[in-house]
C-alpha cells in the first residue's frame, strides 16, 4: 500500500513543540489611553467622532472603532467644521493644530505622553537656538508630527550613513531627539555617529525610546535565546512591530511579522521545537491568543508565558473627558 504523506500540521507532533509568549507584549499604556479616548469621546458626544490618522497602527483596532462610530481621515478638510476630532497617539504638527483651530474643531488630543515629551524636548532645543536632528523613519506619522512641532531648521536621519550626508558645516548648535519606537541598538549607533561628527551636539541618549518599546525588545532578545522561530503579531505599518522582528532576526532567529493567525505559514514550523510569540505595542491580546490557538491546531502541545517584566504604567485621560465622566 502506498504510504500517504503526513500533513504539515502533524509534523509538529513528532518532536514536542513549545510556544513561549513574550512578557511583556501587546498594548502599552499610550495605546490603551488612545483607544479609550476614542471610545469615551463616542460615548460622550455620539457618533460620528473623527480621528486624524489611524489612532494606533493596527487595522483590527481601527476597524473595531470604525464600527462603533469613529471616522478616520488623513485630511482635516474632510472633517465638518465644529466636529469632535481626536488626534492620534502619534502626535501632530503645529500646522495641523492651526488648521483644526481655523475649522473650529473640538479637538481631543490622544498624543502619547511619551511622544509629547519628545515634542517638548525639541521645543527646548529650538528655544536654545539649536537646529534639530530627528532620528527616525521618514514619513512615519510620529516623525512628521515631531518635525512639525518647531519652527527652526530640522534634519532627519534614519541610519548611520545619513549622518555623513547632513548638509551642515563645522559644528553648529545642534540638538537631537528620537522617534519613540526605534531599535535601541540601531539608535545607539546613529547617536554615536552624530556625536563623532558634531562633538557639541545635545540630546537624551536613547531615553526618548519609550519604556514599552525597550521592554518588548528586551523580551524578544530573551526569547531568541530559546526559540527556533519567532512570530511578531502586528501590523506591517507599525514601527515597533517591525523593530521587534528585526531584533529577533539580529539574534540569528528566523522571524516573521504576522497580522493575525491567518498569516501563519505552516511551512515555517517544520522541525521547529520552540516558537516564540511577541506582539507590538498596538496589537490587541486577542490576536496573540488566536495565534497561540492556531499553533496548537498545527501541533504545538505546550503554550505558556515566558518569564519577564510585568508593566503597571497607566496614563491619565485628558481632563476634558474626565470632567465629562464625573
Amino acid at each position: 500500500m502506498t504510504q500517504q504523506p503526513e500533513s504539515v500540521g502533524s509534523s509538529l507532533r513528532q518532536p514536542s513543540t513549545t510556544v513561549l509568549l513574550a512578557q511583556p507584549r501587546g498594548f502599552c499604556a499610550g495605546v490603551v489611553r488612545a483607544i479609550e479616548i476614542v471610545e469615551r469621546a463616542i460615548e460622550l458626544h455620539g457618533a460620528p467622532v473623527y480621528v486624524f490618522h489611524e489612532i494606533v497602527h493596527n487595522g483590527h483596532v481601527v476597524d473595531g472603532l470604525r464600527q462603533r462610530g469613529a471616522v478616520f481621515v488623513d485630511d482635516l478638510d474632510l472633517v465638518p467644521p465644529g466636529s469632535v476630532t481626536v488626534f492620534s497617539a502619534h502626535g501632530v504638527s503645529l500646522a495641523v493644530d492651526r488648521q483644526a483651530q481655523q475649522r473650529g474643531l473640538q479637538v481631543i488630543d490622544a498624543t502619547c505622553p511619551l511622544v509629547a515629551k519628545v515634542h517638548l524636548q525639541a521645543q527646548r532645543h529650538a528655544k536654545a537656538g539649536r537646529q534639530i536632528i530627528v532620528i527616525g523613519h521618514a514619513g512615519h506619522e510620529e516623525v512628521v508630527g515631531t518635525m512639525g512641532r518647531v519652527e527652526v531648521p530640522v534634519h532627519l536621519v534614519s541610519d548611520v550613513a545619513a549622518v555623513a550626508m547632513l548638509p551642515l558645516q563645522a559644528n553648529p548648535p545642534l540638538g537631537y531627539v528620537t522617534q519613540t519606537t526605534l531599535s535601541l541598538d540601531d539608535t545607539r549607533e546613529i547617536i554615536a555617529a552624530l556625536q563623532a561628527r558634531f562633538p557639541d551636539i545635545v540630546g537624551a541618549d536613547t531615553d526618548d525610546i519609550c519604556y514599552a518599546t525597550q521592554n518588548r525588545q528586551n523580551a524578544v532578545r530573551a526569547l531568541a535565546q530559546q526559540a527556533d522561530l519567532l512570530l511578531v503579531v502586528g501590523a506591517s505599518n507599525s514601527s515597533n512591530c517591525q523593530r521587534l522582528r528585526e531584533v529577533a532576526a539580529q539574534q540569528g532567529v528566523a522571524a516573521h511579522l504576522v497580522r493575525d493567525a491567518d498569516d501563519i505559514d505552516p511551512q515555517w514550523l517544520q522541525g521547529v521545537r520552540c516558537i516564540g510569540v511577541s506582539a507590538g505595542a498596538s496589537t490587541p491580546e486577542v490576536l496573540v491568543q488566536q495565534v497561540a490557538l492556531r499553533l496548537r491546531e498545527l501541533g504545538a502541545d505546550d503554550v505558556r508565558q515566558a518569564d519577564g517584566l510585568v508593566e503597571n504604567v497607566v496614563f491619565r485621560l485628558p481632563l476634558s473627558l474626565l470632567r465629562r465622566a464625573a
